[in-house]
């Protein structure tokens, strides 16, 4: 079928592993997305280790691990897929803990640490995990792994471009560790999974399935941590810098992960002469142009067309970008972790031809209409045959890579789930609330084509704001008939008898070997009141 000229553009906002095709580098039994998936300013200091005492220091730090996986069923919110097993790589660091990706380890039900040249399995748990950057740390329930497994040092300051850099791992084709050369090809600052962005750097040393969460390593000191590589291109892999490492292990040591500011608002480069002309500037004024803030509120200090020429007193060219080295630039967002204090980050900006200064707010996360799950299971809703849930971005990434549903997705290109994808709460607490799967086997759906990826509007004429009103209408209607309508072009108003559902509903679950009618969250809802 012909999908709608603009979907491509909002495929690449869901999280697909888009844009750039960024393949995970764990290995498993089947194909796993990438819960994908901008300095004048020194880069964040560390504590530097001390410099490796002997050789095979590195290997010695270089751990594999298992990891025994169970995702989420997109289509059957009730379950969980199958289990799937998994390897990847990870390295010693200070504190008695390992580092590792957080794709390598999300939706774990069990992990498992293997040193090098040991035969020995150590199981471990999760100690943090930051599904935006891509990391995690772990713990071990036997500690005695460290007596002879130092941390591996890290590198305080940015290698350059042309360094020699050494992956190490347990990339699939073998079990022994795997170290493989290369350089470092390209440092930048751009997304990594969901909304979150970050320092990355490129190396041609080989990176393959099971290398993800290892150390790639310049001289004595790592750089990173192998993270991905690009799908379909030789000799381009993808490493975690240490400054981000050092930012994650930062936030945690309160022993929570907040997360990593940003800034949300639409950005467009000012290198369009009629731009320039039309906002009135001087030959000589650089920076960003405000397209559309990411809030609309009175009190919000940035406005449509306003110029950002400086963040802090860094100043930013007509591309975005600032420098940080004699060769090497970035997107000036790249400041924003750096120069954000108590919740703001200080910004210059031309608007009316007046300079001003202001404290621009930023925050860790863009609320999102559409979410990702981020190692959480989909709540979810049984009512007769059909099956509620809400609708997240890892929803519609199912949808959209499988070939069974993907047509009623693109259905008259009319599906809020693509035509508000990206979009914000429209009012607090606004939710998607979307039909997950086809009709279970029943009389009661006869005649009605399988409303699955439907988005529900309304029940008995009341719009529906989220799941939890959903079950509360459902739970107290006491109308004859139930009437569901869906939102988009080419949907049908779906009529029920509302005892017969009712009724029919425990049958159900049994014939289907469904243990709940629906998640806890909604349960206590639904038994908050009885439903006559």
């Amino acid at each position: 079928m012909t999908l709608p000229a603009c979907t491509s553009v909002r495929l690449a906002l869901l999280g697909l592993a888009a844009a750039l095709s960024l393949t995970p580098c764990h290995a498993g039994t089947e194909d796993t997305p990438l819960a994908v998936a901008t300095p004048a300013l020194p880069s964040l200091p560390t504590t530097p280790l001390p410099v490796a005492e002997a050789p095979g220091r590195v290997e010695n730090s270089v751990v594999k691990i298992f990891s025994t996986m169970r995702y989420p069923d997109a289509f059957r919110p009730w379950t969980k897929q199958a289990p799937t097993e998994a390897t990847g790589s990870g390295v010693v660091i200070e504190g008695n803990r390992i580092l590792t990706n957080a794709h390598v380890v999300r939706y774990a039900s069990q992990v498992q640490v293997q040193a090098n040249q040991s035969g020995e399995k150590i199981s471990a748990t999760v100690e943090y995990i930051a599904y935006g950057i891509d990391l995690a740390v772990l713990k071990l329930d036997d500690e005695t792994l460290f007596a002879t497994r130092p941390p591996l040092p890290r590198a305080n300051t940015l290698p350059d471009v042309k360094d020699i850099v050494m992956a190490y791992g347990y990339p699939t084709g073998g079990t022994e560790l795997s170290i493989t050369k290369g350089i470092v090809s390209r440092i930048e600052f751009t997304g990594y999974n969901g909304p979150t962005s970050g320092l990355r750097i490129q190396i041609d040393a080989a990176i393959n399935p099971g290398n993800s969460g290892g150390p790639a390593v310049v001289g004595d000191k790592m750089i990173g941590l192998a993270f991905s590589g690009l799908g379909g291109a030789d000799n381009i892999g993808y490493i975690i810098p240490s400054e981000e490492i050092e930012l994650f292990l930062a936030d945690v040591a309160d022993g929570t992960y907040d997360g990593k500011p940003g800034l949300f608002d639409d950005l467009q480069t000012l290198e369009n002469p009629a731009l320039r002309a039309f906002l009135k500037l001087s030959p000589t004024a650089k920076g960003m142009v405000v397209h559309s803030p990411s809030s609309d509120s009175a009190s919000y200090p940035l406005r449509e067309w306003d110029l950002i020429t400086h963040i802090g007193t860094t100043p930013i060219d007509e591309d975005g970008m600032i420098r940080i080295g004699p060769n090497l630039r970035v997107r000036f967002a790249y400041l924003v972790q750096k120069a954000a204090r108590n919740g703001t980050v200080p910004l210059t900006v031309v608007r009316a031809g007046k300079e001003l200064a202001i404290e621009l707010p930023v925050v860790t996360e863009r609320v999102q209409l559409l979410p990702e799950l981020r190692g959480d299971y989909p709540p979810y809703f049984i009512f007769g045959p059909m099956v509620f849930s809400r609708a997240t971005s890892s929803f519609v990434s199912g949808v959209a890579g499988n070939k069974v549903q993907i047509p009623f997705l693109y259905c008259y290109g009319a599906s809020p789930l693509m035509l508000r994808l990206g979009d914000q709460p429209a009012f607090p607490g606004e939710e998607l609330v979307v039909v997950c799967s086809p009709f279970f086997p029943h009389k009661l759906s006869k005649g009605y084509s399988n409303p699955v990826t439907s988005v529900v509007k309304s029940v008995n004429g009341i719009a529906i704001k989220n799941l939890a009103h959903l079950v509360e209408v459902l739970r107290d209607n006491r109308d004859e008939f139930i009437v569901i309508e869906s939102d988009q072009r080419g949907g049908e108003g779906l009529v029920f008898k509302r005892k017969e559902m009712l009724s029919a509903t425990d049958e159900i679950l049994s014939d289907n070997g469904v243990r709940a009618q629906g998640s806890a969250s909604m349960l206590t809802i639904w038994n908050a009141k009885p439903a006559q």
